[in-house]
Order: C-alpha cells, then structure tokens, then sequence
C-alpha cells in the first residue's frame, strides 16, 4: 500500500495559498462580559477550541466603533473598538493571544462607505454644497424643476433608492443603507486615510484584511443610468456602473505594496462580486490581493455536474493568475448551508458531505462560525428580534437567522456567556442543545469530529491544500478526483447509492460505506476521502 506523504510541521512561507480561515462573527461567538453580545474578550477564552478545531487563521467581522445601523459595517472610527465588543488594548491582547496558539487574525476593512456619524460626513453636513469636506463623498444636485428627483436611478443593496436628500437639496450616495454614505475615492484624501488605517492595525500585529465590497469605491465616470430596476439581483451576473469597476484595482496594487512592506506575508482578501470568474481572478493577480471569495461556489445548486463545472472554471481562472483558489459554504451574509441544501436531515446530510468535498479542493477553504456544528438557519426569529437592514429589500432576504450565536453547552443559555448572565442579542434555538460545541464533543461520529478529523488530516498529507486536482472516471450523480500521491475525494450527489472503484483504504467518510469483496457503494449525498494502493 502507497503511504501518503506528509506535510512538514511547519510551512514559513505562503500560508495563505491552503489556509483554512475560521470566519468569526463577533457579536454572535462568545460573550466574555455578559452583556448578551459576543465581544473580543469572549473570542480569547474561545481560542483553545479553535486551536484544536485544526483551523489556520480566524477571520474577525468589524469590531470598530459604530452605531450599528448594520452591525458595524458602518464604521465611524476605524482606529478604535466599539465598547459592546471591548476597548483597544483587548484587540491588542487577542491578536497576541491568536499568535501565541499558532494561529492568525485577518481583520474587516470597510472602505467603500462610512457611517453617517463618522466625523467626516458630520463635517461635510455642516460644510453644504461645493466645500471640500463633501468632496470627500458623493453628492449631487437632484434631478427635476427643483432638484427633486435622485441624481440616477441606482438603487440601494437593502432596498429603494441609493440616494439620499439632505437639507440643503443636495443627495448623497449609499449603495447601503441611508446610514452608510459611499466615500469619493477619487479623492486623494479617501486614499490617505486607508493607508494610514491598513499601517495602524497591521503595526498592532494584525496578519491581513479581509476587504468588504471590494469591487466597490470606483464609479463609472459620469455616474450613469442602469436602466433597469432589480439591480441588486444583477450583482455578480452583470455588469452595473456602481460595481467591479476597473479603477479598483487601482486601489488594491497600493494596499498590496503596502501588505508587501510588513514581515510575515500579510494579505489581503477580497469580498467581491463580479460578473464572470475571469473578471473575479483580476482581483488576485500576483501585485494586488491574495485571495477573492469564491461565491460562484457558494451559489452552485446541489448537482454533481454544477460542482464540477464550478469547481472547474474556478481552479482555471485562478490559475491565469498564479492564485489559490478559494472555497466557502456558508458566511453571514446567506442562509446557512445545511437549510440551502433541503433542511432536516438532508440538508444536515448533504453539508457534512460538502465540509468533505470543499477541504479537499486546492487552495484555502472558509469555515463559516457554526459550520462545523452542523447549525441550521433560524427561520422562525420572532418579528421583535429582526434588526438586518437588508430585509427592507424584502423579508425572505433578511440574514438574522444565520448570525444566531453558538451553543456551546447542552443547558440554557447553552454557555454563550459566563455563568449567571442570561440571554443573548438573539435567541438561541431549544433544538440546539444537541447541536452544541458539549454535545458534539461527547460523540465520535459528529459534525464537529468530522471536521476536526478532516482538518487533522487535511494538515498532515502533503496532496491537500495547495496544488492539483485530477478528475477521475465516476458514475452518473457523482464526482471523484485525486489530489498527490494517494489521496482521492468521491462524492455522491444522487439520490441513489453508486457503486465505486477505488482500490485502497478508506480514510474518512462522511455517511457509512459500504465495502466488501473490492466492492464499493457510497451512500446518497455522502463523501469520502480515500488513500488508494
């Protein structure tokens, strides 16, 4: 039997071309203080089960002072931590913390828009038309006899216009919310301030960002007309003036020269939707960012041929520009995996399945908070706990039901905060208990050891991770493919068992294999990773 070769202890250099980034979304991780809502005190006492998930690198939402018109994606100081989550010398501890168990930190970067209280939006209030504080925006005379109409007919992300009239009769642009007005970075200041804000958090220790709407801040010039209304079902399927403007990139060459000049190869990681994965691999040529978010991935329907396609086209096009590419199921943003592939049992299914599928492919693998739990969406929050701006696009869209903080105990309050605090900002599903962090350590065949199994080996054999994939012959309903020396992934996306040739030794599964007399049947929606002879 061929032996699978094993990856060294320790890799110094390009950590991020097969990194496995644990997405942490602050407010719903721990609580440290009791208060209901997570904070970075609660993600330091958490650290020790991230470090034994077999996780790389943590991925932190916003944690910035904020008024929380979208939690925390609008941003009024990006130097400081707002006090729900903690103060400045807790994020300083965290990220010593983070480096002293092995791992990394990546941080959000919000540079598309600010909040609406951010100082320099207060000054372009007060300032009125034509100054120069509101330069540093986008404001517009309106359109009609007395400016009465919006400049153009963009509309916002979470619903209606994306402009917005202020006393004077100027509009300001927020392709967000009302409370998140879109910065000019035609405006040399807009340029400034980030660089300075990148060097202050990576002087604090920080390994990279991770860049929110990264195929923003650029306009078409003249600012035109889309023409039509549903634009943000357009986002990442066609081309729009507000989007994936070549003039990012820009922008993006800069922040890497400035990754570049730090020791320990930071990154820069783009949240960024565009029309086609050629246009998305732009983002990741070797002198802008390291990594883009593959939501092509995300998005592909349950089906063997739409995965394969996908994963195709992803790996090529990542290649025209020396990238990894990089694999997601779930982050906070969409409904969670496990209730997108069916709910129940065949959406618990078929996720294990795909945690399977996705460590396998080359390149770096996303773990969304929770993910490894199994967690279902919440879809039955009561009407009084819907905050997410989004839903004023229309209620199916809102994303409070996957931002549910994490059970970790199998009691009331299922150990979110410490002993004695009571609740949380949002309710934590009865059903849970079984699905906790305490549960599912206590059971060998769970979600949470399949994927701590699954990391382990992912981490120790040389053919994952970084490098090529190779498709193999599979029947009808299913994909396999090896990765090195020994190593091959079979998936069964049907609805009937299939029958398989590998010859070798059954490494890890996500269902029950059949195996007898050279004989293999791989369950319905089920994976499983093989070393062949």
């Amino acid at each position: 039997m061929t032996e699978l070769a094993v990856r060294p202890s320790a890799v110094a250099t390009r950590w991020w071309r097969d990194a496995v980034i644990y997405q942490v979304y602050v407010r719903s991780f721990a609580d440290g203080n009791g208060d209901g809502i997570g904070d970075l005190l609660g993600i330091r006492d958490r650290l020790p089960y991230l470090a034994d998930l077999g996780v790389d690198a943590l991925w932190l939402t916003p944690f910035y002072p904020s008024p929380m018109a979208d939690f925390g994606y609008d941003v009024s100081d990006y130097r400081n931590v707002d006090p729900i989550f903690g103060s400045l010398d807790d994020a300083k501890a965290l990220i010593d913390d983070v480096h002293r168990h092995g791992l990394r930190i990546i941080v959000d970067v919000v540079p598309n828009h600010t909040s609406d209280r951010h100082p320099w939006f207060q000054a372009a209030l007060r300032a009125g038309p034509g100054s120069p504080e509101r330069e540093r925006y986008i404001f517009r005379e309106g359109k009609g006899a007395a400016g009465e109409l919006p400049p153009n007919d963009w509309e916002s992300i979470f619903g209606g216009p994306a402009w917005t009239r202020v006393e004077d009769g100027q509009w300001y642009l927020h392709l967000f919310a009302p409370e998140q007005p879109d910065l000019n970075w035609e405006h040399p200041e807009v340029h400034e301030e980030f660089a300075d804000v990148l060097r202050f958090w990576l002087d604090l220790g920080v390994d990279g960002f991770r860049i929110d709407v990264a195929h923003g801040m650029v306009k078409a010039p003249g600012l035109p007309d889309v023409g039509r209304s549903g634009q943000a079902r357009m986002i990442g399927m066609e081309v729009v003036p507000f989007f994936d403007q070549d003039g990012v990139h820009e922008i993006h060459r800069a922040w890497r020269r400035i990754l570049d000049s730090y020791e320990g190869e930071r990154i820069g990681v783009a949240e960024a939707w565009a029309p086609s994965p050629e246009r998305l691999a732009n983002y990741v040529r070797p002198d802008e960012l390291h990594q883009a978010f593959n939501f092509h991935f995300l998005t592909a329907p349950w089906d063997a041929e739409a995965f394969r396609e996908v994963i195709d086209e992803s790996v090529r096009t990542s290649a025209l520009v020396d990238a990894p590419p990089t694999w997601v199921l779930s982050n906070h943003d969409v409904k969670r995996h496990v209730t997108r592939y069916g709910g129940g049992d065949l959406g618990g299914r078929r996720a294990r399945a795909a945690a399977l599928l996705t460590l396998a492919l080359p390149g770096s693998a996303y773990v969304y908070q929770g993910e490894e739990l199994g967690l279902p969406e919440v879809l039955d929050l009561p009407e009084e706990y819907l905050q997410d701006p989004q839903r004023l696009r229309d209620p199916d869209s809102g994303r409070d039901g996957c931002r549910v903080p994490l059970p970790w105990t199998k009691v009331k309050p299922f150990g979110f905060a410490p002993p004695g605090a009571d609740g949380a900002w949002l309710p934590i599903p009865e059903s849970w208990a079984e699905l906790s962090v305490e549960a599912q350590a206590e059971d060998p065949e769970s979600t949470l050891n399949l994927y701590r199994r699954a990391l382990r080996l992912r981490r120790e054999l040389l053919g994952l991770g970084d490098g090529p994939l190779v498709w193999l012959d599979a029947p009808e309903g299913s994909i396999a493919f090896s990765r090195g020396d020994g190593f091959v992934c079979t998936i069964n996306l049907g609805d009937r068992p299939v029958e398989l040739t590998v010859e070798g030794e059954l490494l890890l599964a996500s269902a029950p294999v059949q195996v007898s007399d050279g004989r293999i049947v791989l369950a319905p929606d089920s994976a499983a990773w093989w070393r062949e002879r």
